[in-house]
């Protein structure tokens, strides 16, 4: 009879095929439905997520007027800094997980962008938007919520789109908002009328 670390191991691998399994099933639930009214504005979205370009775009404006808005926008260039730095340089370099498969007879190509070279998991672009969304929030709470709902489309688009599996955008998510509040803490930031930023 196998010792208890042994039937650990092996539950925790179980475990892990498990989620894997449920993670390809849900990707490939997204490739097969038909949704072409949304297949060009998600093509396009993540387009312009990469780079982070949305986020940098949104971060200028508010840039623009002094006090609550230009702190929101320096919280989150840093967090999208370290949100990127993580996911691009520890977490792609130490997972290394393919990126989905795309079959040559996809129904729907038309709805795919270019296949980055880098590896799935995280989402880097989810880290980043959510990243920014969660560091803005705090500082400008109006926009918390159109901010929080366009890193969920960045998300979301990144599957739809066919470079990235359901749990690597899920897992961007959580390093994007644990990215936030390592900023937050380092600037001592808490609340819109203490804080330590110029």
């Amino acid at each position: 009879m196998p010792d208890r670390p042994q039937r650990d191991h092996d539950a925790s691998r179980a475990l892990l095929h498990d989620l894997a399994a449920l993670d390809q099933a849900l990707y490939e639930a997204v490739t097969v439905t038909h949704t072409p009214t949304l297949d060009h504005a998600l093509r396009r979205l993540s387009a312009a997520a990469d780079h982070s370009k949305i986020s940098f775009a949104v971060a200028g404006l508010l840039a623009l007027w002094p006090g609550r808005p230009r702190r929101a926008a320096v919280l989150g260039v840093a967090a999208i800094g370290l949100a990127s730095t993580t996911a691009n340089l520890l977490g792609k370099r130490l997972v290394r997980r393919p990126r989905p498969h795309r079959a040559e007879d996809s129904p729907f190509p038309g709805r795919h962008v270019p296949m980055p070279k880098s590896a799935s998991f995280p989402s880097g672009h989810t880290a980043s938007a959510v990243a920014f969304a969660a560091a803005v929030g705090p500082a400008l709470p109006a926009a918390t919520l159109p901010l929080g709902l366009l890193a969920c489309a960045v998300g979301y688009s990144r599957v739809h789109t066919g470079v990235h599996y359901p749990g690597d955008v899920i897992a961007g998510a959580v390093l994007g908002t644990g990215a936030a509040a390592a900023v937050l803490a380092a600037t001592g930031w808490d609340g819109p009328h203490r804080n330590r930023l110029p």
